[in-house]
C-alpha cells in the first residue's frame, strides 16, 4: 500500500508519520509526506526524537505535494493529513482517487520551544497508535469501502488531542 502522508508544512507531524509507517509496516506500506507550503526543512525536534527512538533519519525531507501530482510519481492508495484543523490550521486538500483521511494532532512545533520535547513525544504517540491500528489490518484482502470506513474511525480516535 501506498501511503502520502500530508500537512501544511510537512516538517513535524507528517513526518512523523510517513517514519512510523514505514519502520514499522515490515514492507507492507510505503508511506512519503509533503506538504501544501512545505517548510524546507524537518524540524530539528522530529529528527531528535525519531534517532532517539531508532528510526532512520537519512532520507526524510520536506517537500512539496507538487512532487507527488507529476505523472512519474507513485501510485498513492491513500492519502492521510494530520494538520490540527480543529485548531485553524489549513489542511491540505488532495484531489484524485486514492483514498483519503483525516488524522488530526496538534502541531507540536507550535508548542514553547521548553515544551517541544514533549509535545513531539505526545504526536509521535498518537500517530503511533493510529499508524498501529492500521498496520495491524488484513488491509490486502480488504475491500475499498471497508478501508476507508476503518481509516475514517482511525481518524477520530484522539480527535480532540488536534484541538
Amino acid at each position: 500500500m501506498n501511503i502520502l502522508v500530508l500537512c501544511t508544512g510537512n516538517s513535524a507531524r507528517s513526518i512523523l508519520l510517513e517514519s512510523i509507517l514505514n519502520h514499522r509496516s515490515g514492507g507492507r506500506m510505503r508511506a512519503w509526506s509533503a506538504g501544501s507550503r512545505p517548510a524546507g526543512r524537518v524540524h530539528p525536534q522530529s529528527l531528535v526524537l525519531l534517532e532517539e527512538l531508532g528510526f532512520p533519519t537519512d532520507n526524510l525531507s520536506s517537500q512539496s505535494w507538487d512532487d507527488y501530482a507529476k505523472d512519474d510519481a507513485p501510485r498513492m492508495d491513500a492519502v492521510i493529513t494530520v494538520c490540527g484543523s480543529a485548531a485553524g490550521e489549513e489542511c491540505p486538500y488532495w484531489p484524485g482517487a486514492p483514498l483519503r483521511a483525516h488524522w488530526g494532532v496538534a502541531d507540536p512545533a507550535a508548542a514553547p520551544a521548553e515544551d517541544q520535547p514533549e509535545a513531539f513525544r505526545e504526536a509521535f504517540a498518537q500517530l503511533e497508535t493510529r499508524a498501529m491500528r492500521l498496520i495491524d489490518l488484513p488491509f490486502e484482502e480488504m475491500s475499498p469501502e471497508d478501508l476507508q470506513t476503518v481509516l475514517d474511525a482511525i481518524g477520530r480516535e484522539n480527535a480532540k488531542a488536534a484541538g
